[in-house]
Protein backbone atom coordinates (compact mmCIF):
# COMPACT_ATOMS: atom_id res chain seq x y z
CA UNK A 1 0.00 0.00 0.00
CA UNK A 2 1.33 3.40 -0.98
CA UNK A 3 0.75 5.59 1.62
CA UNK A 4 -0.21 9.28 1.15
CA UNK A 5 2.45 12.04 0.91
CA UNK A 6 0.81 14.13 3.18
CA UNK A 7 1.53 15.47 6.53
CA UNK A 8 -0.97 16.08 9.47
CA UNK A 9 0.74 18.75 11.21
CA UNK A 10 -1.06 18.96 14.57
CA UNK A 11 -0.50 21.81 17.04
CA UNK A 12 -1.98 22.81 20.54
CA UNK A 13 -4.97 24.84 21.03
CA UNK A 14 -3.87 26.44 23.53
CA UNK A 15 -2.32 30.29 23.01
CA UNK A 16 -2.88 32.50 26.10
CA UNK A 17 -0.48 33.65 29.26
CA UNK A 18 1.34 31.01 30.61
CA UNK A 19 4.72 31.90 31.66
CA UNK A 20 4.88 33.19 35.51
CA UNK A 21 6.50 36.54 33.49
CA UNK A 22 3.38 36.68 31.62
CA UNK A 23 4.43 35.51 28.24
CA UNK A 24 2.34 33.45 26.84
CA UNK A 25 2.77 30.14 25.44
CA UNK A 26 1.34 28.20 22.40
CA UNK A 27 2.52 26.05 19.22
CA UNK A 28 6.85 26.49 19.22
CA UNK A 29 7.46 28.12 15.81
CA UNK A 30 10.97 26.11 15.01
CA UNK A 31 8.99 22.61 15.98
CA UNK A 32 6.69 23.17 12.66
CA UNK A 33 9.25 25.36 10.34
CA UNK A 34 11.76 22.66 10.38
CA UNK A 35 10.03 19.81 9.37
CA UNK A 36 8.08 21.46 7.18
CA UNK A 37 11.63 22.28 5.53
CA UNK A 38 12.48 18.88 5.88
CA UNK A 39 9.16 16.75 4.48
CA UNK A 40 8.45 19.81 2.02
CA UNK A 41 11.47 19.85 -0.13
CA UNK A 42 10.30 15.62 -0.55
CA UNK A 43 7.01 16.90 -2.01
CA UNK A 44 5.11 16.15 0.72
CA UNK A 45 1.80 18.33 1.34
CA UNK A 46 0.86 19.91 4.97
CA UNK A 47 -1.99 20.61 6.52
CA UNK A 48 -2.47 21.84 10.23
CA UNK A 49 -5.17 20.61 13.21
CA UNK A 50 -5.44 21.21 16.59
CA UNK A 51 -8.12 20.23 18.78
CA UNK A 52 -10.68 23.28 17.64
CA UNK A 53 -9.18 25.20 15.25
CA UNK A 54 -7.22 27.65 17.13
CA UNK A 55 -3.42 28.46 17.53
CA UNK A 56 -1.10 30.49 18.46
CA UNK A 57 2.48 30.97 19.17
CA UNK A 58 4.81 30.67 22.11
CA UNK A 59 6.35 33.88 22.40
CA UNK A 60 9.59 32.23 23.28
CA UNK A 61 9.60 30.72 20.27
CA UNK A 62 9.61 33.45 17.68
CA UNK A 63 13.16 35.24 18.31
CA UNK A 64 16.43 34.00 19.20
CA UNK A 65 18.09 31.71 20.34
CA UNK A 66 15.53 29.52 18.95
CA UNK A 67 15.21 31.05 15.80
CA UNK A 68 17.81 32.28 13.35
CA UNK A 69 17.59 36.04 12.17
CA UNK A 70 16.62 34.30 8.63
CA UNK A 71 14.02 32.38 10.05
CA UNK A 72 12.69 35.33 12.09
CA UNK A 73 11.96 36.80 8.77
CA UNK A 74 10.19 33.60 7.75
CA UNK A 75 7.59 33.60 10.77
CA UNK A 76 7.06 37.27 10.40
CA UNK A 77 6.45 36.79 6.28
CA UNK A 78 2.64 36.13 5.79
CA UNK A 79 3.05 34.70 2.32
CA UNK A 80 5.53 31.95 3.80
CA UNK A 81 4.34 28.36 2.56
CA UNK A 82 4.28 27.48 6.60
CA UNK A 83 2.27 30.60 7.64
CA UNK A 84 0.02 30.11 4.89
CA UNK A 85 -0.69 26.77 5.69
CA UNK A 86 -1.59 27.93 9.52
CA UNK A 87 -3.93 30.54 8.15
CA UNK A 88 -6.11 27.18 6.85
CA UNK A 89 -6.00 24.99 10.16
CA UNK A 90 -8.49 22.93 10.80
CA UNK A 91 -10.36 21.25 13.47
CA UNK A 92 -9.38 17.83 14.17
CA UNK A 93 -12.72 16.73 13.45
CA UNK A 94 -12.74 17.94 9.70
CA UNK A 95 -9.93 15.75 8.73
CA UNK A 96 -10.01 12.22 7.35
CA UNK A 97 -6.94 10.45 8.48
CA UNK A 98 -7.15 8.55 5.55
CA UNK A 99 -5.60 11.07 3.67
CA UNK A 100 -1.87 10.98 5.47
CA UNK A 101 0.92 9.22 5.67
CA UNK A 102 2.49 11.16 8.70
CA UNK A 103 1.05 12.82 12.16
CA UNK A 104 3.84 15.00 13.11
CA UNK A 105 2.82 16.67 16.91
CA UNK A 106 4.25 20.06 17.14
CA UNK A 107 5.80 21.19 21.12
CA UNK A 108 5.53 24.12 23.09
CA UNK A 109 4.37 24.10 26.30
CA UNK A 110 0.98 24.80 25.41
CA UNK A 111 0.48 20.93 24.92
CA UNK A 112 1.16 20.95 28.31
CA UNK A 113 -2.52 22.28 28.52
CA UNK A 114 -4.42 20.32 25.84
CA UNK A 115 -2.53 17.55 24.49
CA UNK A 116 -3.67 15.13 27.17
CA UNK A 117 -7.29 15.36 26.68
CA UNK A 118 -7.37 16.12 22.84
CA UNK A 119 -9.17 13.07 22.03
CA UNK A 120 -10.18 14.28 18.33
CA UNK A 121 -6.06 14.62 17.69
CA UNK A 122 -5.72 11.68 19.52
CA UNK A 123 -7.70 9.86 17.47
CA UNK A 124 -6.19 11.10 14.42
CA UNK A 125 -2.65 9.70 14.99
CA UNK A 126 -4.39 6.43 16.26
CA UNK A 127 -5.79 6.08 12.98
CA UNK A 128 -2.91 7.23 10.29
CA UNK A 129 -0.98 4.76 12.66
CA UNK A 130 -3.14 1.94 12.10
CA UNK A 131 -3.43 2.71 7.96
CA UNK A 132 0.70 1.95 7.99
CA UNK A 133 1.43 5.84 8.47
CA UNK A 134 4.07 6.95 10.94
CA UNK A 135 3.27 9.38 14.24
CA UNK A 136 6.17 11.24 15.14
CA UNK A 137 6.17 14.23 17.73
CA UNK A 138 8.90 16.63 19.30
CA UNK A 139 9.48 17.99 22.67
CA UNK A 140 6.42 18.44 24.44
CA UNK A 141 4.71 16.98 21.70
CA UNK A 142 4.54 13.72 22.84
CA UNK A 143 2.06 14.33 25.82
CA UNK A 144 -0.13 13.64 22.78
CA UNK A 145 0.83 10.25 23.45
CA UNK A 146 -1.30 10.22 26.72
CA UNK A 147 -4.17 8.97 24.09
CA UNK A 148 -2.32 7.43 21.24
CA UNK A 149 -3.45 4.00 20.77
CA UNK A 150 -2.17 1.43 18.30
CA UNK A 151 -5.75 -0.29 17.31
CA UNK A 152 -5.05 -3.52 16.50
CA UNK A 153 -3.88 -4.70 19.96
CA UNK A 154 -5.88 -1.57 22.10
CA UNK A 155 -3.12 -0.93 24.19
CA UNK A 156 -1.32 2.95 23.98
CA UNK A 157 0.75 3.23 21.23
CA UNK A 158 4.10 4.00 23.34
CA UNK A 159 3.64 1.19 25.36
CA UNK A 160 6.95 -1.32 25.39
CA UNK A 161 8.23 1.58 22.52
CA UNK A 162 11.36 3.85 23.19
CA UNK A 163 10.17 7.12 23.42
CA UNK A 164 11.77 10.65 24.05
CA UNK A 165 10.68 13.87 25.10
CA UNK A 166 11.31 17.17 26.95
CA UNK A 167 13.24 16.63 30.11
CA UNK A 168 12.89 17.56 33.28
CA UNK A 169 16.09 18.48 33.60
CA UNK A 170 15.22 21.04 30.44
CA UNK A 171 12.22 22.28 32.77
CA UNK A 172 14.69 23.00 35.57
CA UNK A 173 17.14 25.26 33.44
CA UNK A 174 14.01 27.00 32.08
CA UNK A 175 12.63 27.81 35.72
CA UNK A 176 9.44 25.86 35.44
CA UNK A 177 9.87 22.91 37.56
CA UNK A 178 7.73 23.99 40.67
CA UNK A 179 5.16 26.62 38.58
CA UNK A 180 4.27 22.95 36.18
CA UNK A 181 3.59 21.05 39.64
CA UNK A 182 1.86 24.20 41.29
CA UNK A 183 -0.75 24.14 38.02
CA UNK A 184 -0.80 20.33 37.99
CA UNK A 185 0.75 20.62 34.22
CA UNK A 186 1.90 16.98 33.23
CA UNK A 187 5.65 16.72 32.82
CA UNK A 188 6.38 14.89 29.12
CA UNK A 189 8.82 12.25 30.94
CA UNK A 190 6.04 11.32 33.22
CA UNK A 191 3.60 11.12 30.57
CA UNK A 192 5.44 8.93 28.81
CA UNK A 193 6.08 6.54 31.32
CA UNK A 194 2.80 6.32 32.72
CA UNK A 195 1.89 5.34 28.42
CA UNK A 196 4.28 2.63 29.53
CA UNK A 197 6.84 3.92 27.17
CA UNK A 198 10.68 3.39 27.55
CA UNK A 199 11.36 6.64 28.07
CA UNK A 200 15.62 7.94 27.10
CA UNK A 201 17.00 11.37 26.87
CA UNK A 202 20.13 13.49 25.46
CA UNK A 203 23.14 13.69 28.09
CA UNK A 204 22.17 17.48 27.63
CA UNK A 205 18.42 18.43 27.83
CA UNK A 206 19.07 21.10 24.43
CA UNK A 207 21.35 18.18 22.77
CA UNK A 208 19.53 17.16 19.17
CA UNK A 209 18.10 13.93 20.51
CA UNK A 210 15.52 11.87 18.68
CA UNK A 211 14.40 8.18 18.67
CA UNK A 212 12.73 6.15 16.27
CA UNK A 213 10.93 2.62 17.35
CA UNK A 214 9.33 1.32 13.81
CA UNK A 215 7.07 4.00 12.97
CA UNK A 216 6.94 5.72 16.03
CA UNK A 217 9.04 8.72 16.26
CA UNK A 218 9.87 11.29 18.65
CA UNK A 219 12.36 14.33 19.28
CA UNK A 220 13.59 15.73 22.66
CA UNK A 221 13.88 19.51 22.15
CA UNK A 222 13.60 22.64 19.42
CA UNK A 223 17.11 21.06 18.42
CA UNK A 224 15.79 17.62 17.61
CA UNK A 225 12.64 18.85 15.18
CA UNK A 226 15.06 18.43 12.27
CA UNK A 227 16.31 14.63 13.11
CA UNK A 228 12.89 14.01 14.36
CA UNK A 229 11.42 14.54 10.94
CA UNK A 230 14.26 13.24 8.98
CA UNK A 231 13.50 9.77 10.99
CA UNK A 232 10.27 10.27 10.40
CA UNK A 233 10.97 10.27 6.41
CA UNK A 234 13.21 7.52 6.89
CA UNK A 235 10.43 5.17 8.60
CA UNK A 236 7.86 6.28 5.63
CA UNK A 237 10.30 5.19 2.67
CA UNK A 238 11.43 1.94 4.92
Amino acid sequence: MTLPKKVLLAVTSFHDKFYPDGRSTGAFYSEALHPYEVLAKHGFEFVVVSENGDYGWDSISLAEPFLTPEEVKVSKDTTSPLNVAFKNIKKASEVDPKEFGIFFAVGGHGTCVDFETAKDVQNLASEIYQNGGIVASVCHGPVILAGVKDLSTGELLAKGRNVTGFTDRGEEELKLTQFLKDHNYPFVAEVLKKAGGKYSEPKEPWDDYSVADGRLVTGANPASATSTAEKALAAYNA
